[in-house]
Parts: structure tokens; sequence; C-alpha cells
């Protein structure tokens, strides 16, 4: 017992060092003022995931990777000591923080962008209510179905009755500015859309773009083509839930039909090397090896010319 809390604290201690500073080469200076931070890069339940017993779960329940947190991003705007979060993920407690220590911020978050209402994206907010941090009126940006779905639906309406959270309404595809240096866009793709639609979000800072797709059918489902749209950002962290079929097992693969990483490389396999460059993937399932930095399958995506977004990555805007 003793010797698993001592390593249960030293990981602790190596997450708050480590985990604030970018695995990618970080500016001496922000020289735009907007950063985005990667926040947490695993699907929605989570590594180890509630009942797995397999070898991609089996080490974990013994030795914990603190490292592993649920989908999210973070960007900051250093000039005004604002903060903003995309996707309220169950780890939102950690990533909060996470974000003020690279930000030198308190308190609370200055608006939350969700993505869609499926457990990872968006049950965070639960942690912004009375029972938690107790929060005010913090500006929740959500699209037309999902705010309906919060504002009639408990313990989500409770947040808004007590204004823990205000819920700010947006359109597809017409910008929201939050100031001269950061503009957000969401724009809808195709996804089960069960409580709520599903967004991306085009995040624009003063000299870059970023597009945030953590969700999406078969690229071919979305109206737009996404080997053009990479072309046109300079940061592109899209679906990578699946590394191939294999993982999938006995499921019928047409319920879950994220883009698999293998059939994205070979769709952006034509792409410029600077051009695949702006492409990292992100959301990973427990049961991607994408998730091991030194497995085959991480060594086979940097070969090919893309990034794989690990907790703590920091790009600038």
């Amino acid at each position: 017992m003793m010797k698993k809390l001592l390593l249960y604290i030293s990981a602790l201690l190596y997450i708050s060092n480590s985990c604030s500073k970018s695995t990618l080469k970080q500016p001496a200076v922000h020289k735009t003022g907007v950063q985005l931070i990667v926040l947490g890069n695993v699907q929605d339940a989570g590594s180890p995931q509630i009942g797995c017993q397999k070898k991609c779960c089996e080490k974990l329940w013994r030795e914990p990777d603190l490292k592993r947190k649920i989908i999210s991003i973070g960007v900051m705007d250093h000039r005004l000591q604002k903060n903003y979060i995309f996707d309220a993920s169950p780890d939102i407690t950690y990533q909060l923080q996470m974000l003020q220590q690279n930000n030198k911020t308190s308190g609370t978050v200055d608006g939350v962008f969700i993505t869609h209402a499926h457990i990872g994206h968006y049950t965070g907010l639960m942690y912004l209510g009375k029972e938690a941090m107790s929060s005010k009126n913090v500006p929740v940006y959500a699209m037309p179905k999902f705010a309906s779905f919060l504002e009639n639906n408990g313990p989500w309406s409770q947040l808004i009755s007590l204004k823990n959270i205000t819920v700010k309404k947006m359109e597809n595809e017409k910008p929201v500015v939050l100031s001269p240096s950061l503009k957000i866009t969401p724009i809808q793709v195709p996804h089960r859309d069960e409580f709520s639609e599903t967004v991306g979000y085009v995040i624009e800072g003063p000299e870059k773009k970023a597009l945030f797709i953590p969700d999406i059918d078969k690229w071919k489902k979305w109206k737009y083509n996404i080997v053009d749209f990479v072309k046109k950002v300079d940061y592109a962290f899209l679906d990578a839930t699946f590394y191939n079929a294999d993982e999938i097992g006995n499921r019928d693969i047409s319920t879950i039909p994220h883009p698999l990483v293998e059939e994205s490389m070979e769709l952006f396999k034509d792409l410029k090397p600077e051009e695949k460059k702006r492409v990292y993937f992100i959301h990973f399932n427990h049961t991607n090896n994408l998730l091991i930095p030194d497995s085959p399958e991480s060594k086979t995506v940097l070969k090919n010319g893309y990034h794989i977004a690990r907790m703590g990555d920091i790009v600038e805007l």
C-alpha cells in the first residue's frame, strides 16, 4: 500500500512539473499572445476504460497514467489574461488547473465551447455547479439544439437557474468574436446527434488558425473536403478514435463510423510535407496504440509526417 501511495504522489508531482510544458518547442516570448494547449487526448470514456480487462487497460488499473485525460483543448490569451476551454470533459478539474498554470491566472474559466452532447465533451459542466466550483455566469457557447437541451434538462438547467453558467447561443459558421485577437467559428459536422448538433471549431488567433474536430463520421460524409480544409489552416486537430478496424473486434463498424487513422493518412498522403505537419491526431479510444508514444503505430504516424497530440502540447496562434 505504501509503495502504491508513493508511486501516486510521484506521478502527481511529475504531472505538475511536466504537463505545463509543451512537448513541442515553445517560443521564448509569446509572439502573438494567444496560444492553444492540449488538455486531453483520450476518447470520452477515458483510459483505462470502465469494465475493460484487456491488455490495453490491464496494467493501467495497477499503475494509472495520469497524463491520460479525456479530450479537451484550451486557448490562452496571455495579454488579456483570458482562458477558454473547448469541451468540458470529466477531467475538467485538472484541465482548468493546467490552463491557469500556463497562463498565470486563477479563478474560473472565461468561456466554454462545446462540440456536442456526448459524455466526454460536456459533462464536466457539472463541476461548475454548487456542489463544486459554484461559478458565476460562466459563458457556455452552444448551438441551438444543445442550448435547448441544457435549458430543459436537469441537472444542467440548475446550472442556468443558479447562474453558474450563461448559455450563449451560436449559429452554424457564424464567428464568435471574443477579442480583436481571437475569433471562434463553429462548423457542423456529421455525427450521432441524439441530444445536440455536433460541431468542430475554427479557432483564429492574430496570425494563425486551428481546426478542432474531435468527433466526426467518415470524412466523405462532410460537406467540406477535409484535405482542402487542412491546407487552409495552420493546425488541424482531428478525430483519431481508432487506428484501424482491428481494434473494433466483433462490433459492427457501421455503428461507430469514425475515420480510421489509417484511412486519414491515406487520404492525406498527397499533401506536401509542410501541410502534413499541420495534422494533429487526437481523441484516442482506450484501444488505440497512439496513446503509447513508443508504439509501432505512433512511430508510423510520425514517420509519415503527422503529429500526435499529447497532453501539454502548445502551439502559437
